[in-house]
């Protein structure tokens, strides 16, 4: 049986829902459909965004032939047979051929190639789908050749809009059921479907089948409680939403923002995200945005780890939540991160140099007559154990400065104790 979503498939940009950014008169590609001007494109958007349906209705808006490609389950010998039906189409029927490629960042390199020629001489225009970022999926050439346009997740008035338009249509919708629905299960379905089209016509469909069943002409909160328990966020493992999510978990506790980070963080745990690796980021981001200033981040980080590996989901999300809210509150400080990027930088653009004598170890009598610890100064038998004016950097090296702490937090008192060294070396070079 044809699923509901692809019954209530739009076929014309008065019926399509959604993408007002782009399809408003006097948007570029709205206007370039309404006179039929095609151009080679990608369209970048998460699943139920609309992406196939809009590519058909370009094609039937343009008079073009559209022919469809699943990168998924195509290779070259599909892509050939498709540019061989488009010279022909174009040759003796003069017709334009839209090549729709869906999923087109599973392609590989030269797949995604192989369309570069026929689009160049105009056998095809050509239109992939991705759910991927087009920057890091497609080849420069093939992005170079086409515009992107980016698909958002639908609105909640648009999903609402959907909801009404799919239980009053009585040719493809469910209209011929009359069944009602209150504005508040409505609501519910919306949340669920999470800016998915395809998705929430999937809810619908089901809620209608158990109305059916329990011989009722009400989605009950009891049938949208069976059909939306444990629904799933928009969240992908590995793609352009894992990283907007953890970007922004970051940012939020760099941005010294408690519930912004914890609700990244449970968005992120709800998605499914690996919490070994939330666990890793989380280290990270206490040496990378805290670091001195408060010590105390990085000991934290690492006992919810060990708490998180111990504990397991869904108990050991609390202390890795406990570790991301004490980020968020501690005092910033980037020095240590500043500090060991210019540190490795400079490591990089200069030579290796020898270990001076005074620093070498000597356990053997060979060691000692080469000079290996010679004049060594030992700072715990010196003034405040510190040898003031010693030199730790290979001879002859300019020394360098990488740390610089910062006036927050804990740093403040090491900014203080490293001011007073360098006084004590100013005195012992006089």
């Amino acid at each position: 049986m044809q699923p509901l979503a692809d019954k209530m498939r739009p076929t014309s940009l008065d019926d399509y829902v959604g993408q007002q950014h782009i399809l408003q008169a006097g948007k570029p590609l709205y206007e370039a459909i309404k006179a039929s001007r095609l151009h080679s494109m990608i369209f970048w958007g998460a699943s139920g965004t609309g992406k196939t349906t809009l590519a058909r209705i370009i094609a039937a808006e343009s008079n073009a032939v559209f022919m469809p490609i699943s990168a998924v389950l195509a290779g070259v010998k599909d892509i050939r047979l498709a540019i061989a039906e488009a010279k022909r189409l174009q040759q003796q029927e003069q017709r334009q051929t839209l090549l729709f490629v869906d999923e087109v960042h599973r392609f590989n390199k030269a797949q995604q190639d192989a369309f570069l020629p026929h689009v160049e001489d105009g056998t095809v225009f050509f239109l992939g789908a991705t759910t991927e970022n087009p920057s890091f999926a497609l080849n420069n050439a093939l992005l170079s050749r086409a515009r992107i346009y980016v698909l958002n997740p639908l609105a909640a008035d648009d999903l609402l809009m959907l909801i009404d338009r799919v239980l009053t249509d009585t040719d493809k919708g469910l209209g011929k059921f009359k069944i009602i629905i209150a504005d508040e299960i409505k609501q519910q379905f919306v949340d669920a479907a999470d800016g998915d089209a395809r998705r929430l016509l999937n809810f619908l469909e089901i809620a209608v089948e158990l109305a059916q069943a329990y011989e009722c002409q009400e989605i009950t909160a009891e049938i949208a409680d069976k059909i939306l328990t444990d629904g799933v966020r928009r969240f992908d493992a590995q793609g352009e939403e894992f990283y907007n999510q953890i970007s922004a978990l970051h940012k939020s506790v760099r941005g010294s923002s408690p519930d912004a980070a914890l609700y990244w963080f449970c968005r992120m745990i709800d998605g499914g995200c690996d919490q070994q690796y939330l666990a890793r980021r989380i280290v990270r981001i206490a040496s990378e945005d805290i670091g001195n200033a408060d010590p105390r981040a990085l000991e934290i980080c690492i006992n919810a780890w060990q708490a998180q590996e111990r504990l397991g989901s869904p108990e050991g999300e609390l202390a890795l939540a406990q570790a991301v809210l004490y980020l968020a509150s501690a005092p910033k400080s980037n020095a240590v991160y500043k500090a060991y990027n210019d540190a490795m930088a400079y490591v990089k653009q200069g030579q290796s140099e020898p270990v001076p004598n005074h620093l070498r170890n000597a356990p053997t009598k060979l060691m000692k007559g080469l000079g290996y610890g010679k004049a060594y100064r030992y700072a715990h038998n010196e003034a405040e154990a510190y040898a003031a004016g010693e030199n730790y950097f290979p001879d002859g090296m300019v020394a360098p400065s990488f740390y610089e702490p910062v006036s927050r937090g804990l740093e403040i008192k090491i900014a203080e104790k490293l001011k007073h060294l360098r006084e004590l070396d100013k005195i012992a070079e006089k």
